[in-house]
């Protein structure tokens, strides 16, 4: 079995260290990392917002590493700007000043496109796990064997039950804010040619910008050789984020097997796979999920051990099985980034507590032992 590579995009918010509210800071962090991060520190749509980018490595270890070294470096450029970056895939205070754009021509034109979208509410970050190396046909056909998974890795990873403010309700505001923009939600089942016809119509016809503009939750990457998987939240935990890349890429590997055998992908109903997202949405792992297979509930540790089932050859075949398992149980016991946020709120009646629980420039502890 090939060891794919992984690689994680994260975007923070920068917030003011005084109010917790986002400030438009981006250019200042951004500038003063350029040049010890060079295109490892991007910027995102929003001035409030500064994106990291890993090297593809074939290494958790090395993963974490990389994601530690970036947390810090942006946490001291933030510092320095006089604000913060946090893991918090919404505000969870209400900017106190207008939303900036950042300064390109590409977001402008989705600015004068979709205006209606600007606005606090639809200021998330996300968390993004590239596989590979895949040409754009064999991540396509892996997309297809994934999407019936894909709910129950959104659910690991909720982090955004504060608004603006409010308790959402929800596990992840994000993924009922991102699901406005065009494309968002599961992927079509699709070939090459048909991902072509599609997506290239959706461009002429000025739904789309670009290709890029693609965001359902698997996609061929349009810039690297990769399967870029799209569903998670941003997470300040580092043990969460390593699990999910493994995860993605454990379960990769393993349905690679059956994508190179030809074995047509799982179709299990669209609304059904749409409930599942939606359970996800609104419990993350901490209520009841949808199997879109069977159509059944159960509850959603449940199907997230069904997942390491599906993924243990993977994860197995990278040397990960015994070490995601052990995050796994970390994960089970002190519950998602939703669960952890309100308990903070509940302990302290302070959401500027929460926004400090959420600073990237996190402790170091090492993963549990395999």
């Amino acid at each position: 079995m090939d060891i794919l590579t992984m690689g994680v995009e994260e975007e923070y918010h920068l917030v003011d260290r005084a109010t917790r509210a986002p400030v438009n800071r981006a250019p200042a962090v951004i500038g003063a990392l350029a040049g010890e991060l060079g295109e490892q520190v991007q910027s995102e749509f929003y001035t409030t917002q500064v994106e990291v980018c890993t090297e593809p490595t074939a290494d958790r270890d090395d993963l974490r590493a990389q994601l530690r070294r970036l947390r810090r470096t942006v946490a001291d450029g933030a510092r320095l700007a006089g604000c913060a970056a946090v893991a918090s895939a919404a505000p969870v205070i209400r900017p106190e000043e207008p939303l900036t754009v950042t300064d390109n021509d590409r977001y402008r034109t989705m600015a004068r496109r979709f205006a209606a979208l600007l606005d606090p509410y639809h200021l998330v970050c996300g968390c993004h796990v590239h596989v590979g190396t895949l040409d754009r046909e064999r991540a396509l056909a892996l997309a297809n064997h994934m999407r019936p998974w894909l709910p129950v890795l959104q659910s690991i990873t909720c982090n955004s039950p504060f608004v603006c403010g409010r308790d959402s309700g929800l596990a992840s505001w994000r993924a009922v804010a991102h699901a406005d923009w065009p494309t968002v939600g599961p992927p079509p089942v699709v070939d090459e040619v048909q991902y072509l016809a599609y997506v290239d119509g959706l461009v002429g016809s000025g739904v789309l910008l670009d290709r890029r503009m693609v965001y359902w939750y698997a996609r061929p990457s349009e810039h690297v050789p990769t399967l870029e998987i799209r569903i998670s939240d941003v997470n300040a935990d580092l043990d969460t984020v390593t699990l999910t890349a493994m995860l993605v890429r454990g379960l990769a590997g393993a349905l690679l097997v059956d994508v190179d055998a030809h074995v047509p992908p799982p179709l299990p109903p669209e609304p059904a796979l749409r409930r599942a997202h939606r359970l996800a949405t609104m419990y993350g792992i901490e209520g009841p999920a949808l199997d879109p297979a069977s159509g059944r509930e159960e509850p959603a540790t449940f199907l997230v051990d069904r997942l390491f089932d599906r993924a243990a050859p993977g994860l197995a075949a990278a040397g990960d099985l015994g070490t995601a398992e052990a995050l796994w149980q970390g994960l089970r016991c002190r519950g998602t980034g939703a669960r952890r946020q309100r308990a903070v709120y509940r302990a302290t009646g302070s959401l500027e507590a929460v926004v400090d629980s959420l600073e990237v420039a996190v402790a170091d502890r090492p993963l549990e032992a395999a």
